[in-house]
């Protein structure tokens, strides 16, 4: 399994980078080739399900997910969001954390990942790969420029 973590500081309100990180369907907005679909009604919370598609054409995978911890941030208490990955192909789980800063908030991100058939032999690849991708995801949701 490929470990990674990033941390990104943001401008936006640890309130405000919760609500844009955990609107799962704006993930399918940033992450390319991909559509987030939330399988449970609202509210998010523990037991929240959402499948994040990627496709080309008809190639593609299913990666679903389980939200397995839910305590938003409030006051000077940061917030944590854990996810099982409960796919066959992509596996693993990942967490996040969003801290006050005095001109924000910083949000750590933590991931373990595996791809199906993937050796491990190519798990610092896939982590390396991952980090960019996921720090690109967490900047763009976080943006003050963009919509939230």
């Amino acid at each position: 399994m490929a470990l990674f973590q990033f941390a990104r500081r943001t401008p936006l309100s640890p309130a405000d980078a919760w609500h844009r990180l955990t609107s799962w369907e704006r993930h399918g907005e940033v992450v390319p080739l991909t559509r987030v679909t939330v399988r449970t009604p609202p509210p998010t919370g523990v037991g929240t399900v959402f499948v994040a598609r990627s496709a080309l054409g008809p190639v593609g995978f299913d990666d679903p997910m389980e939200v397995v911890e839910w305590r938003p941030p409030r006051g000077t208490s940061p917030g944590r969001c854990r996810l099982a990955k409960r796919g066959t192909f992509v596996t693993g789980w990942a967490e996040f954390e969003v801290r006050a800063t005095p001109t924000g908030s910083t949000v750590l991100w933590r991931e373990e990942l595996a791809v199906r058939w993937l050796p491990a032999l190519f798990d610092a690849v896939l982590a390396a790969t991952a980090r960019r991708m996921f720090g690109r995801v967490v900047d763009r949701l976080t943006d003050p420029g963009e919509a939230g």
